[in-house]
């Protein structure tokens, strides 16, 4: 690899992507700048665009739909898909032919996300395609856009960095990580979405960012996106007469955001027209729900908007015959927003869980409770001591609060480009500080809602060369390997499952934990099941610690990984005393290894999903 010449930041998002960099050899410190590169895209059929945003959507064409002049780009031409503007403008029209979110299909532990899966819905013609091929796509097209602009750095040869949520599973960055080897990014680092917003604000604020915050403040980031809800805090602490700030906590994978938020304008308009006496089918539905979105981005883009068309494709003659055409206001987005997704709530409210249904589709987990501010509650609540015995943290909470006391908040996501939003968060989240006599949180400004994560991932790329502060942070939660206890056999009794733990909270990318000298029994030759647990509220265990009990609320169950590992000359079936390491690699994944007693092979549980 040539020595590299930029850090590049790929946010790989939901309903966006984007591409920013700085240059390596730019000056020293807090003040350096970075820059976006333009990503050539199609917006029209023969219409190529640069533009700073590619919109996270992947469009499957019809054989008969375009002729091949109508797909060419720069660097190819003559497949039968498309990604960017074009793609979404399409989908809107015909959404069966639509891949959207693809970044949440590819957190789903629920399905095989290597499985052609999307569109959801299975209609016959339709090619599908897998999550993981989806965004192999996306950043195949950043890459290929880079290399137009800067043929003399190609991307494959600078320092990358991507983007991911900061509730990723172990499984879900893997798998980020395969998509970006296999779309030509062969070294890259995964940096949490929230920690690149607040990367991002320390760049546009220069070297005045420490006059903003002190020692003891506590940062609340509230990362609301088109698919996810991400919460983390980064407490700042001081360190040797230096500020240092440090990750503590994040919290659950919550899919709610902006998709949630059309879908929920478009019942509003579907409703409208049912009072005009027109039916939508759930074709024209999926259709609604894309004109929603680009209704919504119009009313909070566009500050001289009042109110914005929204057209619905017919269907012949038997249901609807011509399109139908409706409009949504500002004071309606805003008020759909607030009231339905920011609604205000004490403190103690939780997030609400229905009784399911026995049967249900197949689809995305979506969030039961809409409402962010009580997911935002759960989550501080749960968080309370996440300062208590953090070294050089010189604030601790008053005795008896109910929650963790954030001094300082971040917003970040473009649902909050409706500022009405974010006020509401900060006049809620104050209401709780000034029911236990705390102080009011203040809001950090300045933030590029859109762009970012991007420029923050850039920045970080640079910072890791040892310029610049840096958010020391590592693992998100400790993470733990389940060991099946011996015992006698008891009917109708499975044995207890114990929680070794492998990689502790923190646990910094390109280390790893040797594990105590205690041996385990490794199964070969046979089909295994490796059980794995996060926590985002044990903070103390240690390599090896070994747990035999835990509450409910303390471990989660994470995706397992089913293996054959073999048997290399041995009985299959046979019981191998081995000793146990993990490692976090610099990208960011966990990987558990297995060495036999007195031998030289080395069993890799690589942390993969499963087929």
């Amino acid at each position: 690899m040539s020595e590299a010449r930029y850090a590049i930041g790929v946010d790989l998002g939901t309903t966006h992507c984007a591409l920013a960099y700085v240059e390596l050899t730019a000056g020293e410190g807090d003040d350096v700048r970075s820059e976006f590169c333009p990503i050539a895209q199609l917006t029209a059929p023969g219409s190529v665009e640069e533009r700073h945003l590619l919109p996270s959507f992947l469009y499957l064409l019809h054989p008969d739909e375009l002729v091949p002049g109508d797909l060419l780009l720069p660097w190819n031409a003559g497949q039968n898909w498309v990604v960017g503007e074009l793609a979404r403008d399409r989908g809107a029209q015909t959404p069966i032919r639509l891949v959207s979110s693809a970044k949440s299909w590819l957190c789903h532990g629920g399905i095989d996300r290597r499985a052609p899966i999307l569109p959801n819905e299975e209609t016959e013609g339709v090619e599908r395609i897998s999550p993981l091929t989806a965004s192999i796509r996306y950043l195949e097209h950043l890459r290929q856009a880079w290399n137009q602009v800067h043929p003399d750095a190609p991307l494959e040869q600078q320092e990358l960095t991507i983007t991911i949520p900061a509730s990723f599973d172990p499984a879900a960055r893997e798998l980020t990580a395969e998509a970006a080897e296999a779309a030509g990014y062969p070294h890259l680092t995964l940096l949490e979405e929230p920690q690149s917003a607040l990367y991002s604000w320390i760049q546009a604020s220069g070297s005045k960012w420490r006059e903003q915050v002190r020692v003891g403040d506590v940062i609340l980031v509230v990362d609301v996106g088109g698919g996810t809800t991400d919460l983390s805090l980064i407490a700042v602490v001081e360190r040797e007469g230096a500020l240092e700030l440090h990750r503590v906590a994040v919290g659950e994978h919550i899919l709610l955001g902006g998709d949630n938020m059309d879908l929920a304008l478009a019942h509003t308009v579907a409703q409208k027209l049912a009072a005009q006496g027109s039916r939508l089918d759930p074709w024209q539905v999926r259709a609604l729900t894309h004109g929603c979105r680009a209704a919504k981005e119009a009313l909070l883009s566009k500050a001289e908007l009042s109110s914005t068309p929204v057209v619905v494709p017919g269907r012949g003659s038997k249901l609807i015959g011509s399109t139908l055409r409706s409009e949504l206001t500002r004071d309606e987005v805003a008020t759909i927003a607030l009231d339905g997704f920011f609604p205000r709530v004490e403190v103690s409210a939780r997030p609400s869980v229905r009784a399911r249904t026995g049967l249900t589709q197949l689809g995305l987990p979506y969030a039961q409770d809409a409402a962010v501010t009580r997911h935002l509650a759960a989550f501080l609540s749960r968080q309370a001591e996440a300062t208590s015995d953090l070294d050089g943290f010189d604030r601790q909470l008053p005795e008896g609060a109910s929650f963790l006391h954030p001094t300082a908040i971040l917003f970040n996501g473009g649902v909050f480009k409706a500022r009405q939003l974010s006020e509401r968060v900060m006049t809620v989240l104050n209401a709780w500080l000034a029911a236990e006599q705390a102080p009011p949180a203040r809001l950090l400004e300045g933030a590029d809602l859109d762009l970012a994560v991007a420029r923050g991932a850039a920045y970080y790329g640079y910072v890791r060369g040892g310029r610049g502060v840096r958010i020391r942070g590592g693992t998100a939660q400790s993470y733990y390997v389940g060991v099946e206890s011996s015992m006698p056999a008891v009917p109708g009794m499975e044995p207890p499952v114990l929680a070794l733990c492998i990689a502790p909270f923190g646990m910094e990318e390109g280390s790893a934990g040797e594990l105590p000298p205690q041996e385990f029994g490794l199964i070969v030759g046979e089909p295994v099941r490796f059980r794995f647990f996060g926590s985002s509220v044990r903070r103390h265990d240690q390599v090896g610690t070994l747990l035999d009990y835990w509450d409910e609320d303390e471990l989660q169950e994470l995706e397992g990984i089913e293996a054959t590992l073999p048997a290399e000359g041995r009985t299959p079936g046979e019981v191998v005393p081995v000793r146990l390491s993990a490692a976090v690699t610099e990208t960011g994944t966990l990987r558990l290894e297995a060495v036999p007693r007195g031998g030289a092979e080395r069993w890799k549980v690589e942390y993969e999903v499963r087929s």
